[in-house]
């Protein structure tokens, strides 16, 4: 019974980020594809659609216990992409950018973790997967 309530709870605080997240993106394509296209990527705005529907239904799916082991990979991977493209080696010589560019990489390399668990553990018994 412990087992799944704290798998329900961890799935409601990993998708308590990645839910806001791709809702934050996608109402805000224009300043989404910005800051993709100051990163460097083509096709910014396509990016900033693909980042925020992967955020929102990633995230969704985990929620619900909705093919989490899938939903959990793929984030884990988009967690580490993001944390390295975003903010590794960020903030220049800003010691205050570069502190919190490091914060958040490590951040992202934690949740990944936290994702790579639970698509070894599975949903619980409290979602659509049961299991």
């Amino acid at each position: 019974m412990y087992k799944n309530l704290l798998l329900l709870a961890a799935r409601a605080l990993i998708a308590a980020m990645f839910v806001p997240a791709g809702i934050s993106t996608l109402s805000n394509i224009a300043g989404s594809s910005g800051y993709f296209a100051g990163l460097g990527f083509p096709l910014p705005t396509l990016v900033a659609w693909g980042v925020g529907l992967l955020e929102l239904a990633g995230g969704g799916l985990v929620l619900v216990g909705c093919q989490t082991r899938a939903a959990a990979l793929l984030l884990a991977a988009f967690a580490l992409a993001a944390g390295f493209i975003g903010h590794y080696g960020q903030g220049g010589d800003d010691p205050v950018l570069a502190f919190m560019h490091s914060q958040a990489l490590m951040k992202d390399i934690a949740t990944a973790g936290g994702l790579l668990a639970l698509s070894v553990a599975g949903s619980g018994a409290f979602s659509l997967d049961r299991g």
